[in-house]
């Protein structure tokens, strides 16, 4: 059997590149030298992340050296990532000169028409029939194996239904990680899950110009062997917008052990944290009435989608979260990210000298303190106590009469850390302007927004994306469309409190698992049931009881919320998609495979407990009285390493890979929806 993904690999942007990029491992260790990836050249990525070599299958070398005689350039090489397989690349822009023959087949065969301006959808016409001539060549060779393709969203899709039409002896997947229209109606502001069963689909599709798009998405969805999504949300929209039902949930799962620090996250979380200090240091020099010790940095982060990722409410929630602070008299100071790139032309010159001020000062200290030090030396070498008032110079009070003048500021600290291009239409900051959050000095709640994606070579915040969530204290993710949410995942398996919803898919697996999610630091926002204005005050109430816990309490949360890692592990979470392969293999190949579901009992039981312990929040018993107690805070009901193994016992057993020795694959796997498991194997 071949195994050959189809998708946007090496494009390192995005849920689909994490999703194949962080499964590879577990898949090569499963299907070896006959898992392959397939994606589009981009000479800039392949250059650091490819090492190109000789195919090693004969039927695929074959197959490609075939095409590259005929007018193609593809591209065969290992992925530089951890599992290092197999990749196939495309040179899409080669072969442009079929894209109008190209086009004809496809309306000829499908009633499809790409308009000439829509350089994307060109693209996956041009990627579709490669990769169908790729599989049409593989397939035809003296001993053919048999091929199990899975294609991973629309761009990739119209393969998937040429080697139907073509009728290849290929099993398909199709997945879907979000459809397409569902995310224009989101956007639209449009009552999207309440009015799913009514909407004309043609005609929305029409409506936003992206009709072509949506049909080759619908295509591919009805023609795939087996037809899958990565949460039951996503689900229920697909079957309505896309007109068929998934075949079988499979989530989006993480290397955690890329993430896990061995019993130090902890510490990582500390040492992140105070580089993020660092720059808030500069950030607000001049206005630095704060004390950083009492300071909570929360952030919010992914593509800039106002609406769908939650901005607008996270934004209205922080308002009313500085009203609550402020008349309760908190001395918690609240620092709110906003991690979303935008159209800039360069850094605010104000962010970078802020930083620069903050540099200067603290060279300034070093050397009044190495000065200081030496005259402390000798004082004390010659058994004299010294004379304070005699161990600075004029000197050093001049350099540091001079670093206190450099720190006076006439205006309030910047909101955003680059020059916007358009900032007058900018979403975040009209809202901002609106709420009248501007960094004042009375404000508890203070907002930076990064327009930018995060790098460690960055002269303002050096720090990936990585370290950044290590060092916040809660990531607010309130979407109204997210089919799953890798950043609250992210988040998790760092041991970082999260805020998600419920029309989140990772929101909705994380409620289905765990009888008290909040106690775990997973924090679910009802977006679903209640309207927008009870939504935010849903999320200013979480907000405001994140801020009155006490720093053991957040400690304690954040180790329940790491032990949750396993739960999103690809060594738990791949058996779904080994279940979807089985399944299409049974389609295709029916007098060689068989898919027999049956009901398990193995899921029976598996869901966190609430733990033991008092929760971290708030308890109501104690809304009587302004102040935990210092007694109250050293509580000793709370035993870590006993709640640990509990939730231990509370998780499946990781996922043990078959042998490679024999055909036959007879272990229990979770069917459709998780609800069923299916014995697969090959006919005798």
């Amino acid at each position: 059997i071949l195994v050959i993904t189809l998708g946007s690999c090496l494009c390192a942007v995005g849920g689909i590149y994490t999703v194949i990029q962080t499964k590879a491992r577990l898949t090569a260790e499963e299907w070896g030298e006959n898992y392959f990836l397939v994606g589009p050249y981009v000479e800039s990525n392949v250059r650091t992340q490819v090492e190109l070599i000789e195919p090693t299958n004969p039927a695929l070398k074959r197959a490609i050296d075939k095409m590259n005689s005929s007018g193609c350039k593809v591209y065969f090489g290992r992925w530089l990532i951890e599992g290092s397989p197999y990749v196939v690349l495309i040179d899409v822009a080669f072969t442009a000169w079929n894209l109008d023959k190209w086009k004809k087949e496809l309306w000829d065969n499908f009633s499809i028409g790409v308009p000439w301006f829509d350089r994307e959808a060109n693209d996956a016409v041009l990627f579709g029939f490669l990769t169908a001539w790729l599989l049409g060549e593989v397939a035809q060779c003296e001993e053919p194996p048999h091929i199990l393709a899975h294609f991973h969203e629309w761009l990739a899709g119209l393969g998937l239904a040429l080697c139907r039409q073509r009728q290849l002896p290929v099993a398909t997947i199709f997945t879907t990680h979000a459809t397409l229209l569902g995310r224009y109606l989101c956007a639209g502001s449009v009552d999207f899950y309440n009015n799913l069963a009514d909407f004309n689909v043609d005609k929305e599709a029409g409506d936003r110009q992206i009709y072509h798009r949506y049909c080759l998405e619908r295509t591919a969805a009805r023609c795939a062997h087996v037809f899958t999504t990565v949460s039951q949300i996503t689900a229920v929209e697909a079957e309505h917008l896309l007109k068929r039902k998934p075949d079988i949930i499979t989530p989006n799962g993480l290397n955690v052990k890329k993430f896990s620090a061995m019993h130090e996250f902890q510490n990582l979380h500390a040492q992140s944290k105070n580089r993020i200090q660092e720059f808030i240091r500069g950030h607000f020099y001049g206005h630095l009435d704060f004390n950083l010790d009492k300071c909570l940095f929360l952030f919010i982060a992914g593509r800039y989608e106002f609406s769908n990722k939650g901005a607008d409410i996270f934004l209205e929630a922080l308002a009313r979260l500085n009203y609550l602070l402020r008349v309760n008299h908190s001395d918690v100071t609240v620092v709110a990210f906003f991690i979303m790139p935008a159209r800039t032309n360069n850094f605010n010159v104000e962010t970078l000298k802020g930083q620069a001020v903050r540099k200067q000062l603290w060279d300034t200290a070093q050397t009044v303190k190495e000065r200081f030090g030496k005259k402390l030396y000798e004082s004390l070498l010659v058994g004299q106590l010294p004379d304070v008032s005699k161990m600075l110079s004029k000197d050093d009070f001049t350099m540091m009469k001079r670093a206190i003048f450099a720190t006076q500021r006439q205006c309030q600290p910047p909101i955003c850390t680059h020059n916007m291009l358009e900032d007058s239409n900018d979403p975040i900051l009209t809202c901002i302007r609106r709420i009248g959050l501007f960094n004042s000095s009375a404000d508890r709640v203070k907002v930076i927004f990064h327009p930018e994606f995060l790098s460690s070579t960055s002269p303002l915040l050096p720090m990936d994306y990585e370290e950044f969530v290590r060092g916040c204290h809660l990531g607010v993710f309130p979407s109204y469309y997210e089919p799953w949410g890798y950043t609250p995942a992210e988040c998790t398996v760092m041991g970082i409190p999260s805020i998600s919803t419920n029309l989140s898919g990772f929101g909705c697996f994380m409620e289905e698992h765990i009888a008290d999610p909040s106690a775990y630091g997973i924090y679910i926002l009802d977006r679903r049931y209640r309207g927008v204005d009870e939504s935010c005050n849903q999320l200013t109430s979480y907000l405001f009881q994140f801020c009155q816990q006490s720093r053991r309490a957040r400690i304690i949360q954040r180790n329940r919320t790491e032990r949750l890692s396993d739960l999103l592990d690809w060594r738990y979470l791949g058996r779904y998609y080994i279940s979807a392969r089985h399944m299409a293999l049974a389609k295709a190949f029916p007098d060689t495979y068989f898919y027999q579901p049956h009901d398990s009992d193995t899921a029976q039981g598996f869901r966190y407990p609430r733990p033991a312990s008092v929760p971290p929040s708030p308890s109501l018993s104690r809304h009587s009285s302004p102040r935990q107690s210092e007694a109250e805070e050293d509580d000793d009901r709370y035993d870590e390493d006993a709640e640990a193994e509990k939730d231990r016992l509370n998780i499946r057993q990781p996922l043990t890979l078959p042998s490679k020795k024999g055909p036959a694959l007879p272990y229990t796997l979770p069917g459709a929806n998780g609800e069923k498991n299916g014995a697969t194997g090959v006919k005798n």
